[in-house]
């Protein structure tokens, strides 16, 4: 089975997860337009693909208000686009034990880096997708700590839980148009990639093998990607649905039933 998708915008495509997701769009024979900060990065993956297959752009999500210009760009030089994939994100421990120890500007750019710069994202790329005559994607790489906080990651915990809840609401928001636009969340758990990496978080030895394998987390989620799943849990973060999340959902669902039937 193929993504249904033709030109895909993975943004966070320089490691990890979205290089991952920029080979598999690659490998499915579709256009990748590839963003991140490390432009080396970005040049080897287009000197290994090609220049009709791979469109690099330097960018910072985190520049927040260059967001609407960085949109506004992508979407006149590519206008086929039809998926946007948000996967930028970064980790980092807290103790507030030892408030002493809490770096408040850290913490703040991770908020920004893993939930403000999705929203902004997010804003400035619907009116293009709502404007499509066919089926569009947006698509969010969340977290299985969206739904269940690690101790040590308080802050990162909260951002992807922020997250989760502004995706489900977006989701009941779009369904009625303007625009076919699918909005997908995806849940990793702990995968093995560089944010685990010591110098981000000194409190993980040999980071890089901390989780599950990035190759099997890569073919299981984008296997139901494919699919065309707009909720993909995969490895805890499916025991989390099987035992609360779904319950959980179900009240959401009630609620917003109630919303829309009151007008509120």
């Amino acid at each position: 089975m193929s993504l249904k998708y033709n030109k895909v915008l993975i943004i966070g495509a320089t490691s990890g997860i979205g290089l991952a997701y920029a080979e598999k769009v690659i490998q499915d024979g579709k256009q990748a337009i590839i963003v991140g900060r490390r432009k080396e990065n970005l040049d080897e993956f287009v000197s290994k693909h090609g220049s009709d297959k791979a469109f690099p752009i330097v960018f910072d999500i985190t520049d927040l208000s260059s967001i609407p210009k960085f949109a506004d760009d992508v979407t006149k030089q590519h206008p086929e686009l039809d998926c946007v994939i948000i996967n930028s994100g970064i980790q980092r421990g807290f103790n507030f034990a030892k408030p002493e120890t809490v770096d408040l500007s850290v913490l703040e750019l991770e908020f920004t880096t893993n939930y403000v710069s999705y929203v902004h994202l997010t804003k400035a790329f619907l009116p293009f997708l709502q404007k499509q005559d066919k089926e569009t994607a947006l698509a969010f790489m969340s977290s299985g700590l969206a739904l269940v906080p690690l101790m040590t990651r308080p802050n990162y915990s909260a951002t992807k839980a922020a997250l989760h809840h502004f995706v489900l609401s977006l989701r009941e928001q779009l369904k009625d148009g303007p625009g076919q636009i699918k909005v997908v969340e995806i849940f990793p758990p702990a995968v093995q990639t560089e944010l685990h990496d010591e110098k981000h978080q000194p409190d993980i030895k040999n980071g890089r093998q901390f989780g599950m394998p990035l190759d099997e987390f890569t073919e299981k989620s984008w296997a139901r990607l494919v699919k065309g799943e707009e909720q993909i849990p995969v490895g805890f973060s499916e025991g989390a649905f099987d035992k609360f999340e779904n319950r959980r959902q179900e009240v959401f669902g009630f609620m917003t039933k109630q919303v829309r039937e009151g007008g509120h």
